[in-house]
């Protein structure tokens, strides 16, 4: 009898144990200064999710300026596990998702700390003011969010987050070198100016002869059928109820100069693009496919990153020479500032980061893995040239696009990437 209640009592302590677990993770999140709130959400990866929300300053260097709610997803596998913390660049919707899992986490069977950017989304402040929406304070968002969670998880860090979120990990890592372990920035620009110049002689040579004609001759014959090209457009943007600070026709010029950046950008077979003797709406829906209109009409969810981009992150131009005499601008210098910002707003560009982020990877060392795609734009700008670091170096797929990612590398560079992030994380 007494063997019967040592059992049920063993029993019954494991059962509440088991029901207490999920709910301390949630109670020790809720403890922390400065959480708003901690909800939960489901997974099919971890074994708790919640999305917390961050009491953050809109000025980390004067508080009194007053404070927004950042939103962060808190994925857990285990105390003893590393924590992966993703630097998203943009929205953080699709963190939410139950089937969303980091590649860096998969691999190496992490906790995730996925962080959506300030003024996107769930993160932006009841006032818009876009002087707060500068580099630094992002980075002391995160360095805020990180000591923060480092009271729960203090195992080895790693930072990382793709294009603009990878740019702003390494900004991350410059402003504080010390707060993660590594660093593996996918995909990230780093560029000097509002229009840098090395991504149009880079479209121009990328790949071969022979592709980069097929895209030319396309855009080109686009534009000589501008007056079939005009009402398909304009339909589509009645559809999409789009508005633009510049006439239809001019949409359709940006379109077309957008075009061979997009298609390289995202590893467009070449294959997919119409002959010239296409019909005009095969052609048109090609065109929208790959460079639609959205991405210059007003009032978008970009608007922040071109705000950003205009100020401090950098931005490309287009090489209007190929198409002389199809246009109906005479130029498109500027064009970030005239189309891209919100009306009335004016931004000069600040090299300041640049600088600073150029002159960390020149003197320093971390550990840092850098993935690009060969015959990705902005691979132009990126931090490819890593002579003599013992820890940084570039992994770049060969023909790969902005989707490049570690399991997309070749098996060879792949197995030297995970052995050297295996390294670091057990030393």
């Amino acid at each position: 009898m007494k063997r019967i209640s040592h059992l049920l009592l063993l029993f019954l302590l494991i059962a509440v144990t088991a029901g207490a677990a999920p709910k301390a993770l949630k109670e020790k999140l809720a403890s922390l200064q400065g959480i708003e709130s901690v909800d939960t959400l489901s997974s099919d990866y971890f074994t708790e999710k919640y999305v917390v929300t961050v009491r953050q300053p809109l000025d980390h260097q004067h508080p009194e300026k007053g404070s927004f709610t950042q939103r962060v997803v808190v994925s857990h596998v285990g105390y003893d596990r590393p924590t992966v913390l993703i630097t998203e660049g943009y929205s953080g919707d699709y963190g939410l998702n139950p089937r969303y899992r980091e590649e860096l986490s998969g691999i190496f069977n992490t906790n995730m700390i996925f962080v959506e950017h300030r003024y996107f989304s769930g993160s932006v402040p009841d006032s818009l003011d876009w002087e707060y929406l500068t580099a630094e304070n992002s980075a002391y968002d995160l360095h805020h969010i990180t000591q923060l969670f480092k009271q729960i998880y203090q195992e080895k860090w790693i930072s990382t987050g793709i294009s603009k979120g990878g740019q702003t990990a390494l900004i991350y890592r410059a402003f504080f070198p010390n707060d993660v372990d590594i660093t593996v920035p996918y995909v990230a620009p780093v560029s000097r100016s509002a229009e840098d110049g090395r991504h149009e002689p880079f479209i121009s040579h990328v790949s071969d002869t022979q592709s980069r004609e097929t895209i030319l001759n396309f855009q080109r014959e686009v534009l000589k059928r501008r007056e079939t090209m005009l009402p398909l457009l304009e339909k589509l943007c009645n559809e999409k109820q789009l508005t633009f600070r510049i006439p239809m026709n001019e949409v359709l010029d940006y379109c077309v100069l957008e075009y061979s950046f997009a298609f390289w950008q995202w590893g467009t077979p070449v294959s997919t693009i119409p002959a010239t003797s296409a019909t005009d709406d095969e052609l048109f829906r090609h065109l929208a496919e790959i460079s639609g209109p959205e991405y210059f009409a007003k009032d978008q969810p970009t608007q922040a990153f071109f705000i950003q981009a205009a100020r401090e992150l950098g931005y490309y131009g287009y090489d209007t020479e190929p198409f002389k005499g199809l246009l109906s601008i005479q130029s498109s210098k500027g064009y970030l500032e005239r189309i891209m910002l919100p009306e009335g707003v004016s931004i000069s560009f600040q090299p300041e980061l640049y600088q600073k982020l150029t002159r960390f990877v020149a003197e320093s060392d971390p550990k840092l893995i850098f993935v690009y795609g060969e015959y990705d734009p902005w691979t132009s700008v990126g931090m490819t040239q890593l002579k003599g670091k013992k820890n940084m170096f570039a992994a770049v797929q060969p023909k790969g696009s902005h989707r490049a990612r570690i399991n997309s590398l070749p098996d060879s560079l792949r197995n030297k990437v995970i052995k050297r992030l295996t390294k670091w994380l057990e030393e």
